[in-house]
């Protein structure tokens, strides 16, 4: 069935009169008909079942039949911190990341990123949530990832501290730290293995890490990635570096990976 994010203000009982673009995708688009049933969602985590028994050319009304709690929602939150990229990367990463998973997008401006102004970012907000509920519609989320506001680096940092939770930032120069020794499923770096090792090998002194944290902060960073200093503040705020392994990845892509993998890892893929 097809599902389509509405406002709570548009049900009223067991009715719920839909109106604005899904009008026209019900009506002209995929041309449904009183009897065809649909999915309806007011973001709040809840799935309505209804069965259309009007379309008219500003309005559709249903009847509720159902209603179920949205099962696309995955357990562990990952907010993405994404640098700011070049053409319609951005985009992709919307839609890519809702389908996934991702609970909020950040916009993060640093200092490799190639843009005229905050200004011009945020005046592409409208776009940029359309293509997020279209995205959320298709993958049977739940709930609508949110869409902060554009900040820049040094801001996101203090915000991903005081959101709490654990915050993770890939880096092509960390080799030693990886999502298995993040979430306690693989040996510390350092480690003796091996017949040198023995039973008696001992770690080196190595971070901890709550083994199921409840947030993630994610950040990537845009085309060339982050800089030394940027990595050196964003560890003063507690954030930590980690290694996607050996192959480079761009900068549309490692969010991506990273978010499937922590969701793999977490069992949130199962």
């Amino acid at each position: 069935m097809h599902r389509f994010f509405v406002s709570p203000k548009q049900f009223e009982n067991d009715k719920v009169a839909i109106t604005g673009p899904a009008v026209h995708q019900i009506r002209n688009v995929l041309r449904l008909r009183p009897g065809d049933h649909i999915v309806v969602l007011d973001n709040s985590g809840w799935e309505r079942e209804a069965e259309i028994v009007g379309v008219g050319r500003e309005q559709v009304v249903g009847r509720m039949l159902s209603k179920t709690l949205a099962t696309g929602e995955p357990r562990t939150k990952i907010s993405l911190y994404q640098g700011m990229l070049k053409g319609s990367h951005f985009e992709l990463v919307l839609q890519k990341g809702t389908e996934l998973g991702i609970v909020e997008f950040v916009p993060l401006i640093s200092q490799r990123c190639v843009i005229a102004s905050l200004d011009d970012v945020n005046k592409k907000r409208g776009r940029w949530q359309r293509i997020i509920q279209e995205a959320a519609e298709q993958s049977r989320r739940g709930r609508l990832p949110n869409l902060q506001l554009a900040t820049l680096f040094s801001q996101a940092c203090e915000r991903a501290r005081r959101t709490g939770g654990l915050s993770l930032m890939p880096w092509e120069e960390e080799k030693r730290v990886n999502l298995k020794l993040v979430f306690g499923k693989g040996r510390r770096p350092g480690t003796a293995s091996g017949p040198e090792g023995g039973e008696e090998a001992k770690e080196s002194k190595a971070p901890s890490f709550p083994s199921r944290p409840f947030s993630i902060s994610l950040f990537i960073g845009p085309e060339g990635g982050f800089t030394s200093e940027e990595v050196t503040l964003a560890q003063r705020y507690g954030i930590v570096r980690i290694t996607l392994g050996p192959r480079i990845l761009r900068a549309e892509t490692a969010g991506l990976v990273a978010t499937a993998a922590i969701l793999y890892e977490l069992g949130d893929l199962s």
